[in-house]
């Protein structure tokens, strides 16, 4: 089972981290097919490699033959036995890797060692893409040291400007990855520079409209509040200081952000300043995206492809339950 908050305040030498849980439980689901596009250089190889070693995914690379052997040759990668589609360049792989998961033959999707713009153009076209009625957006599943609670972080990577209707397909995905993966229902913050609704900071006035939209429910499966600080959403102490009193306050399991630039600024303080580890996962479309960095570590990768797993699954049951 997935971390809830229930334990100590820190991660101990002995006991397994989030991400160990995370992987562990992802590793009971099965492997699903994971198309990987465009695996050149060592980082995205060895990803794709490690989790098909770790019993998470089953990857199809799709590229340049030649250059993913080379590359798997130089960096003595182990790809013996994996179905490899052959295409010319990396707008090609973006365009092949969607009509493979179009056409069913993949439950994920992988980034490689192209650029996101490039994939997610491909993902993003009306007519071949993977798009659903939701809007796509990104969350990084964060681990910091020392904090109870698995992190979400919303949206830092896709949307740079959300509007009110935006943002409110931003929570919704976030709420169903978290419920799909085994959190439970989240306890949801909707960041500001304040807590008190302010018209001269439209992300406040925005706030309290989406906890009025979730009261009506338009958006489901959480406990919602906002405007509030960060320091008021995930410290009980500066809530209390602020007289703050809610199911949310103090013990936020999702941020969302305000825009992208104010959310890939606090994911990457967490990672570069408090040592957290930040798997990112894009929601939305017709199947999870793993979305990795050349920075991020080997267990960060793991963890993305562990949570896309666990959403895989979780998506493939709900359908199954539709069907009955």
């Amino acid at each position: 089972m997935l971390d809830k908050g229930q334990g100590t305040m820190s991660e101990t030498a002995n006991s397994p981290s989030k991400y160990d849980r995370v992987i562990a439980r992802a590793q009971e689901c099965g492997s699903p097919v994971t198309i990987v596009a465009h695996p050149c250089e060592e980082t995205a190889l060895r990803g794709a490699s490690e989790a098909a070693r770790q019993g998470l995914i089953v990857p199809v690379l799709v590229g340049p033959v030649a250059t993913i052997q080379s590359v798997a040759a130089e960096h003595d990668i182990d790809i013996t036995g994996y179905e490899i589609v052959d295409v010319p360049h990396s707008h090609a792989a973006a365009a092949r890797a969607v009509q493979m998961i179009r056409e069913g033959r993949g439950e994920v999707l992988m980034k490689g060692s192209l650029h996101t713009d490039e994939l997610m153009r491909e993902v993003t076209a009306s007519a071949t893409g993977l798009r659903t009625e939701r809007r796509i957006s990104h969350v990084f599943v964060m681990d910091v040291l020392g904090h109870a609670d698995t992190l979400f972080i919303t949206d830092a990577a896709i949307n740079i400007f959300p509007n009110l209707e935006t943002k409110r397909d931003i929570i919704q995905n976030a709420i169903d990855l978290h419920n799909g993966i085994g959190l439970g229902e989240p306890r949801v913050a909707i960041l500001s520079a304040v807590e008190t609704v302010m018209t001269s900071i439209p992300s406040t006035i925005e706030a309290a409209a989406l906890c009025k939209m979730a009261d009506r429910g338009q958006i489901t499966g959480a406990k919602l509040d906002g405007p509030l600080a960060f320091d008021n959403a995930i410290n009980l102490e500066a809530a209390r200081i602020k007289g703050i009193h809610s199911e949310v306050a103090g013990q936020a399991q999702i941020l969302v952000v305000p825009d992208l630039e104010a959310g890939n600024m606090l994911a990457k303080n967490l990672i570069f300043l408090a040592g957290a580890d930040a798997a990112g996962v894009v929601l939305g479309a017709r199947v999870p995206i793993v979305l990795t960095s050349r920075a991020d570590s080997v267990r960060a990768r793991l963890a993305s492809c562990a949570v896309a797993v666990l959403d895989a699954v979780a998506r493939r049951q709900n359908v199954l339950v539709a069907t009955v």
